[in-house]
């Protein structure tokens, strides 16, 4: 058994998980030892969970856009790494899904990043993610992070949710079609140029 699949394992036998695995839901994360690319974002919608695959929505068809990848690049040359901040769907919310449990992510993600080795870039998608790796306040500072990217790279690089439910952000937003986007796909291209 690979450590991985250890590390898997020890998740589903957590206590704390314990209501999932019993209805035989397990984490969707991804992990490879060959992952140059990290993608951390909130937590598996409940599409995504039932179908057993993340990012496989409208959000995924959106967000492979801004990286300029098809789906057999993302889910199959091992160069992505996906670790939302909890592997879980934790429910509907009054006004979208609940957030990610906040211990999630700081028990799970150092073991597993240690299995990482060759990750360049982390793609920190919203106000969770961000708040945690960047150890900065979660309260609505999500388009100034966006807007400032270039401060966090070369390690990490902010994004707002590609989910449609952002078309108004959007809108009000074009910078970030015109000068963020461009900017993604370019880093993107090179890292997934020199594996090859």
């Amino acid at each position: 058994m690979s450590q991985i699949e250890r590390i898997k394992q020890a998740i589903m036998a957590d206590p704390q998980n314990t209501c999932y695995t019993e209805r035989g839901i397990e984490p969707l994360f991804a992990a490879p030892k060959t992952a140059r690319i990290n993608i951390v974002g909130q937590a598996p919608g409940l599409k995504t969970q039932e179908a057993g695959i993340y990012w496989k929505d409208k959000s995924g068809d959106r967000l492979r856009d801004w990286l300029g990848v098809d789906e057999d690049t993302f889910y199959n040359s091992g160069y992505f790494a996906v670790l939302p901040m909890d592997f879980y769907f934790p429910g509907h919310g009054k006004s979208g899904d609940l957030p990610p449990r906040t211990d999630f992510a700081e028990k799970w993600h150092p073991q597993l990043l240690k299995e990482c080795p060759n990750i360049e870039l982390t793609l920190l998608i919203g106000q969770y993610a961000q708040a945690y790796y960047l150890q900065e306040k979660i309260s609505g500072k999500v388009t100034d992070r966006v807007h400032r990217f270039k401060d966090y790279l070369p390690d990490y690089f902010p994004l707002v949710h590609p989910s449609p439910r952002n078309q108004i952000w959007m809108a009000k937003n074009p910078w970030f079609e015109s000068e963020v986007v461009p900017d993604l796909k370019n880093r993107i291209q090179k890292i997934l140029g020199e594996t090859k």
